[in-house]
């Protein structure tokens, strides 16, 4: 039809496309064979750009896949960033697993027809896609098919657990901490915590810390609309209602939301699913409190920023919906990826300039800390303005710069630490491992 035809122009101009864009009509749904065939089909056409890796298995042995783009893959290149895309966390909601499929041939087919911008990304940026985070859901929901899946079915993994509620709750812990003056990254899981989680979330727990993520999107469905931290509410219900959640990083995170929200052919627009959402964008806690989710987890265990994309009414879309929806999303997961190279990144040295790891940054009016990777690079996101940074890190001085950063590329700022004189090498406070998590809350099982 005339719209059909007019769309692809359209958002071939929006990307400043150089080679052919593959038709929207091969999309199809993926049962696991399909999908493993798929990703490794795109490792063989772009074999110098990509690696297919395993983070572990599902309940019932599936290997949960990872297709990574980058010009070295295999390897973390210093002051080169990570980032994620997670689909199909809840099985029977299926389209993020469909979106991140095409969106892994779209990448390989760009970059080898010499798309600059793609291949800039992947020059740059080490990225990594999970298509399914939930493949025995999937399979579930699968054999139900879209006119049959109900709202539930293959949500939860083969033991029927949501894995959006199989966190450990670090927020509690977070909360408790911003009341004492106590540590505001990186928090301690609870003891115990690989027996207490599903084996799809184990997995993903040791990715994260595997890997130093930068930025990251959960891809979901049942609604439409780009969802970022906090969750879980710091507040009871009032009048029926819980109260918005807000990190300390709160404008960067709707920054982040709206970037894919205006970017997407229709979120923006607010009205989607029978719900209104200004701009398309919603705190999570605003909306409803959710315990235990990935995307606070992300927060507040890593140095990885993530939001949670609702992409559509319809949990399980027939094949046919499937067109629209990729050209829907395609320059907003192009434009959203783009985010992580916002903000500052640098080097920290010592004296000798070598690398220091694990040392934190800090951000002088912004209570969250991230921390320098195993070669010593760090990233923060950040917005346009004047900031005072400080690196701290045990048995050094720290150091302290101030850096206007601008809404281009990232702003590069190097520490080089001197060593603390011996009278000086007090050991950071530990802050407890009291473990608040196991409040007992209502489950909400919204899209989310």
């Amino acid at each position: 039809m005339p719209e059909g035809r007019n769309l692809p122009r359209l958002c071939a101009l929006l990307l400043g496309l150089m080679g052919t864009l593959a038709r929207g009509s091969d999309l199809q749904h993926h049962r696991y064979e399909d999908m493993v065939r798929a990703l490794f089909a795109v490792q063989s056409e772009c074999p110098y750009v990509t690696r297919v890796y395993s983070i572990g298995h599902s309940v019932e042995g599936r290997h949960l896949y990872v297709l990574e783009f980058s010009d070295n893959p295999g390897v973390h290149e210093a002051l080169e960033p990570e980032f994620k895309y997670v689909g199909n966390m809840h099985g029977n909601e299926v389209l993020g697993r469909e979106l991140l499929i095409k969106f892994s041939q779209f990448l390989c087919e760009e970059y080898r027809a010499g798309n600059q911008r793609i291949m800039r990304l992947i020059h740059d940026t080490r990225i990594h896609i999970l298509p399914s985070m939930n493949p025995d859901g999937y399979e579930v929901a699968a054999r139900q098919g879209p006119e049959f899946n109900g709202y539930l079915v293959g949500r939860g993994n083969s033991r029927e657990i949501d894995l959006n509620r199989n966190f450990p709750d670090l927020n509690a812990l977070m909360y408790y901490y911003e009341k004492t003056n106590g540590r505001n990254h990186h928090l301690p899981l609870p003891d115990n915590w690989e027996q207490q989680v599903e084996p799809e979330t184990l997995a993903v727990i040791k990715w994260m810390q595997n890997y130093n993520f930068v930025l990251s999107a959960n891809l979901h469905g049942g609604a439409v609309v780009a969802n970022y931290p906090f969750d879980k509410s710091r507040d009871p219900r009032i009048r029926g209602r819980t109260t918005y959640a807000a990190t300390p990083d709160d404008k960067i995170f709707k920054k982040l939301a709206r970037t894919y929200s205006y970017a997407h052919s229709w979120m923006h627009k607010g009205w989607n699913c029978g719900d209104f959402f200004n701009e398309g964008i919603t705190n999570g806690a605003s909306w409803y409190s959710l315990s235990k989710g990935m995307q606070d987890f992300n927060y507040l265990y890593t140095n990885c920023f993530e939001i949670t994309l609702e992409l559509s009414c319809d949990k399980f879309p027939s094949e046919s919906a499937l067109p629209r929806e990729w050209l829907g999303n395609r320059e907003a997961l192009v434009s959203y990826l783009e985010q992580v190279h916002h903000g500052i990144k640098g080097m920290v040295y010592d004296e000798n300039n070598n690398p220091i790891g694990n040392a934190e940054i800090s951000v002088s009016g912004v209570n969250h800390d991230v921390t320098s990777g195993v070669d010593g690079d760090y990233f923060r996101l950040l917005l346009p303005g004047t900031y005072t940074v400080t690196a701290s890190a045990l048995g050094y001085l720290p150091s302290s710069s101030t850096v206007t950063v601008g809404p281009a590329e990232a702003i590069q700022l190097h520490f080089y630490l001197k060593m603390a004189p011996k009278q000086n090498l007090n050991v950071k406070p530990h802050h407890g491992k009291k473990n608040l998590s196991s409040t007992k809350v209502p489950l909400n099982l919204g899209p989310r």
